[in-house]
């Protein structure tokens, strides 16, 4: 599975926004059409809340990858 640490840069990323900020949604409307869908897990639960506000120390996972909320600054190699 790949790993990818996100550095947020304020309190709160939307799940949508973070799909599309990511490159794993090639558009909102693709991230949230992803969500919709069931596709996407939020600490290994699905989450169909399109709009969840997602903080440092949660991890989102799709399609085989994962992607850590990490704060500013703390952003630690990846072990894979």
């Amino acid at each position: 599975m790949h790993t990818i640490d996100f550095e947020l840069r304020g309190d709160h990323i939307t799940l949508d926004a973070l799909l599309k900020a990511t490159g794993l949604a090639g558009s909102g409307g693709g991230a949230r059409a992803m969500v919709a869908a069931g596709k996407v897990q939020v600490d290994g639960r699905e989450e169909l809340r399109k709009t969840c506000k997602l903080r440092p120390g949660q991890v989102v996972g799709v399609h085989g990858t994962r992607v850590r909320v990490v704060a500013t600054g703390a952003a630690a190699p990846a072990a894979e």
